[in-house]
């Protein structure tokens, strides 16, 4: 078979373009691809989102809207985005997430897309075993399924999916964006970056709050994101007695102006797989104090570049928080040694880079890498 010549057609297939760490991630990569090596589109499977003219300005979008798995009208929509990528002439599709997992990669097996990639960037945030297993079912369609970090890989491999098939690419991030907080004693200010739903644990860092604030009353918790959960946060918050020294933020795009105002980094989730708010928290020069779950581990070492805590444990989370307030210099020792780790081990370039290398490498067992990138995809 003839090896293609560049550009080579690539669709990405997103759920969703309202904002998340996938949603930020996957734009970065859309955004970074080289234009002379790919011909980039993407299918959406939901129309508007407060993020789809980033979306839009980065490469043309086709819609294929989808209500429901469960609807009949979906099965139109699949055949309609399996049609067109025959039309585009496709040669890789990369499902991001759960759902385009679901309908991207069937829908490309059964238009003999040469190369389907599928993702796994979370640990299992919640899901029904009907859901994992539809999810299982779909990564039989690809040919490869790239995890963010190791605890997603193994998480993969728990579920059946073949080691052959796995790929672990980290995510990246544009250090410049975040100016290093030079940080000066004390330490009060506590900020905490996710969408407010359960597996995040903000019930679990308020509970810790007023232990804090019972040892350091000056202290400040800021909660920036939304979601379902904050309705029941503000009531726990006051319930507490500690409504005044917490701070609902609510969703901002831009997140490293409130990391330069804050002290210490707090993520006290119950599940992760590689979180872009500690990332950035580590760009910022926070100190940070996370759950010792998922891909935190290999993201925050332990001591030298963060502190890691039991998930869950509010008065484990509670005494770290208060060391780093009753010991400034600690807590300045292990921003400075973040932001470095950041730099040193995390990038977007090495994101996109490690991507790149994936679809070369299933494009060039196919015979259909361009000539050019044949270096790229053996390195």
């Amino acid at each position: 078979m003839l090896k293609r010549a560049a550009p080579v057609p690539i669709v990405f297939v997103m759920s969703s373009f309202e904002p998340g760490g996938t949603e930020s991630q996957m734009i970065e990569l859309i955004r970074r691809l080289d234009r002379s090596r790919w011909s980039v589109h993407v299918a959406s499977m939901r129309r508007g989102g407060s993020w789809f003219d980033r979306v839009r300005q980065a490469a043309p979008c086709e819609t294929f809207a989808i209500d429901s798995f469960r609807r009949a009208a979906t099965l139109g929509r699949w055949r309609d985005f399996a049609r067109w990528c025959q039309d585009t002439q496709v040669a890789v599709v990369h499902a991001v997430d759960f759902p385009s997992n679901i309908f991207g990669l069937s829908a490309a097996a059964f238009a003999r897309i040469p190369v389907r990639v599928g993702a796994r960037r979370d640990i299992n945030p919640g899901r029904t075993l009907a859901q994992l297993a539809a999810q299982r079912a779909a990564y039989t369609c690809a040919h490869v399924v790239i995890a963010n970090a190791q605890a997603a890989a193994d998480r993969l491999r728990v579920e059946g999916v073949p080691l052959r098939k796995i790929a672990i690419v980290p995510n990246g991030l544009d250090a410049s964006r975040f100016r290093a907080r030079f940080l000066a004693p004390p330490l009060r200010r506590v900020i905490t970056v996710a969408n407010l739903r359960p597996e995040k644990g903000h019930d679990v860092l308020l509970d810790a709050a007023r232990l804090v604030l019972a040892r350091f009353p000056d202290a400040r918790f800021e909660l920036v994101g939304d979601g379902p959960e904050r309705g029941r946060l503000v009531a726990r918050a006051d319930a507490l007695g500690i409504a005044s020294a917490v701070s609902f933020l609510g969703h901002t795009d831009d997140v490293a102006a409130q990391l330069a105002k804050a002290d210490i980094s707090a993520l006290p989730s119950r599940t992760e797989a590689f979180p872009n708010a500690v990332l950035e928290a580590m760009a910022s020069g926070l100190p940070v104090v996370a759950s010792a779950v998922g891909g935190l581990g290999e993201l925050v070492d332990d001591r030298r570049t963060g502190l890691l805590t039991p998930p869950g444990d509010a008065p484990a989370l509670a005494e770290r928080l208060c060391a780093l307030m009753a010991d400034g210099a600690l807590g300045i020792h292990l921003g400075r040694a973040a932001r470095a780790a950041v730099e040193a081990r995390f990038s977007f370039d090495r994101m996109t880079a490690g991507v790149e290398r994936v679809y070369l490498s299933e494009l060039t067992r196919r015979g259909l890498a361009p000539e050019s990138a044949a270096q790229l995809a053996a390195s």
